[in-house]
């Protein structure tokens, strides 16, 4: 039975996409059978996967829409080793055609079933808005993971995505919890961000990931050749968190 979390952050800009991608492909190198599911409209996720969003026959659209299914407009990532279920500009309309539909949160959650055995890890990479797209990831969810930078800004939006989680907890999926949060592109000379990373450290305890992922350029670089940064420069020290962050994930797992 798969695990499924999502990747999910209401502020902009956090390293979400860049997360989910090199979580997948993290732990494709730790052998786990991994999906990355792509619920950003812009595509990014499908792009850095080395997938042409233009391409496209089928993509999650189709899938929540009814119009086909994960095992169709699934894609393989040829330089991660995960599969994706893509997105492109389509999905944007995806929000007001699924205000018609029976059971609307939850068609996400329906469609993954079909391919639960085929999976250890599905990873559903979040747009950075609570919309209708995001409230399907969460209800397909286990559990949520929280990418997110060390500043102050970015503690303020944590508590509100603390009360959402919250909120689809109690009212449409009791699974759902947060696995943890990841402190992305790290800058140790920074004296707020060790400050930040301490107070999440004394206020969420065991909730922090051990994995602290550094500032690091060539994972910036990665996407625009279509690849996950840890197989575009696997010795850069951001590949290697990465890596390590897999690792953990996989152990945590096995504690649930």
């Amino acid at each position: 039975m798969a695990k499924i979390f999502c990747v999910a952050n209401q502020k902009g800009g956090v390293g979400k996409t860049t997360t989910a991608v090199n979580l997948a492909a993290g732990l494709a190198q730790h052998a786990q059978r991994v999906l990355l599911v792509d619920l950003d409209p812009q595509g990014n996720a499908t792009m850095g996967s080395g997938i042409n969003k233009a391409d496209l026959t089928a993509s999650v659209y189709e899938v929540l829409l009814g119009l086909s299914d994960v095992a169709t407009a699934r894609k393989t990532s040829e330089t991660g080793n995960f599969d994706v279920l893509p997105a492109n500009r389509e999905l944007a309309g995806a929000e007001v055609e699924m205000v018609e539909l029976d059971n609307r949160e939850k068609r996400m959650k329906e469609a993954l079933a079909k391919v639960d055995a085929e999976y250890d890890f599905v990873l559903i990479d979040c747009p950075p808005a609570l919309s209708m797209l995001t409230l399907n990831g969460l209800c397909a969810a286990h559990g949520v993971i929280i990418p997110m930078q060390c500043e102050y800004y970015a503690l303020e939006g944590l508590s509100d995505l603390v009360n959402t989680i919250k909120k689809v907890h109690a009212k449409l999926n009791p699974d759902l919890k947060i696995i943890g949060l990841l402190r992305v592109m790290f800058d140790p000379r920074m004296t707020l961000s060790q400050q930040v990373s301490a107070q999440l450290e004394q206020h969420f305890g065991d909730k922090v990931f051990k994995t602290i992922i550094p500032r690091n350029v060539r994972l910036a670089e990665a996407p625009s050749y279509g690849m996950p940064g840890v197989s575009f420069d696997p010795a850069a020290k951001g590949a290697q968190a990465y890596i390590a962050f897999g690792a953990e994930m996989v152990e945590r797992i096995q504690t649930m």
